[in-house]
């Protein structure tokens, strides 16, 4: 009391008090969130609940649903009770998607995004099964790797990186390199801790293929598009590494072949700042629910402008802007000439046989999936 007069509730916190009970009364409900996001200072997307150390971009997330009513706030603790499931863990994103279970708020898009910083959007929602998880039941992932063309000059000729410019023919040279790619082959040399003869370093890739260089900034840049049913852990960046350097003449093409044998070939890992999830595909769920009449197909046409301009506004300055400070791509090409690029078998292993584990700036580089 004051004065002898009972305090009266500010009529803003009784609205929200009204607010969180009418949310509580919703049921949950399984739905889909379609993610963008730059990932700049995030120690990649997915959550280690209890290391408040390394933020990530699923802490915002997770933060962003219990402050907007979505979920409960002990279902942030404990992500297995809202059946939180990522498609990918990669660090940057124009078309990630996560599952999980949700109190269906009015305004739910626009009340979540207010919680988030600008470099993480929600662009869509969709609901979904019951049972469905974004992992499992996504049949195909498709990547882009945005590059500096610089990369793709030969080892012998003077570049200044800042006036280099891609021709034809080294375009179509590195088509035709990275269209070998397609079909499905024994990526065992393109990751970590696979032997050549475990099933699962068995992958199919449908399509790659660099488009047409544009100038950002004053500098040339191209981006590589990459579809695959699943990628391993460093796959996608391996694939373009050892496309790198049989284009700048340290590897010969036959590399290619010998890399799906069983031998133990050494495969660079180009740099993780310009690798991008850019869609992750339904297809099978999509025949099975799209249109029974209940479920919406999970495609996004109507996100797609929004999509293309999250990408100029924060994904390609992200990568652009670092690229110029720190210089990933033009120091990691001074490194491709201490490759053993013809070594043997026996060689190779005995270099390997105690390696430091690499610490990766980027953190996964996001082509986790089943088999990770």
């Amino acid at each position: 009391e004051e004065n002898g007069h009972p305090n009266k509730k500010l009529k803003s916190d009784a609205d929200e008090e009204d607010a969180e009970d009418q949310n509580k009364k919703l049921p949950k409900r399984k739905i889909v969130l379609l993610m963008a996001y730059s990932g700049k200072g995030y120690h990649g997307m997915q959550r280690n609940v209890g290391s408040s150390q390394f933020k990530t971009i699923e802490d915002d997330l997770v933060c962003a649903l219990v402050q907007s009513g979505c979920i409960p706030e002990n279902h942030g603790e404990d992500m297995k009770k809202m059946s939180f499931q990522r498609c990918a863990r990669t660090d940057k994103a124009a078309g990630q998607i996560v599952s999980l279970k949700v109190r269906l708020i009015d305004d739910i898009l626009e009340k979540i995004n207010n919680h988030l910083p600008s470099h993480i959007r929600i662009l869509g929602l969709k609901r979904v099964t019951g049972g469905f998880n974004s992992k499992n039941k996504c049949d195909a992932r498709t990547y882009s790797y945005m590059l500096p063309t610089f990369a793709f000059a030969h080892k012998d000729h003077e570049v200044q990186e800042e006036l280099y410019r891609l021709d034809r023919e080294t375009l179509e040279r590195v088509n035709q390199l990275l269209a070998c790619y397609k079909g499905t082959h024994n990526f065992h040399n393109f990751t970590s801790q696979k032997g050549p003869r475990d099933p699962s370093a068995k992958r199919y890739i449908m399509e790659m293929y660099c488009g047409e260089p544009f100038v950002r900034e004053n500098m040339e840049f191209a981006v590589i598009q990459v579809k695959g049913q699943s990628f391993m852990m460093h796959q996608i960046r391996k694939m373009i590494g050892l496309v790198i350097a049989i284009v700048k003449g340290y590897a010969a093409e036959s590399i290619l072949e010998r890399s799906w044998g069983e031998e133990k070939v050494d495969v660079p890992k180009a740099p993780g700042l310009g690798l991008v999830l850019e869609k992750v595909h339904f297809e099978k769920y999509n025949r099975r629910f799209g249109n029974d009449g209940l479920h919406e197909p999970l495609e996004w046409t109507e996100e797609e402008e929004k999509i293309a301009v999250f990408k100029e506004q924060y994904i390609y300055p992200t990568i652009i802007n670092t690229e110029r400070e720190e210089k990933s791509m033009a120091n990691w090409l001074k490194t491709l000439p201490i490759h053993d690029f013809n070594s043997s078998a026996v060689e190779v292993q005995t270099n390997n046989k105690n390696p430091k584990k690499s610490s990766d700036a980027e953190g996964s580089d996001g082509c986790g999936d089943d088999s990770d």
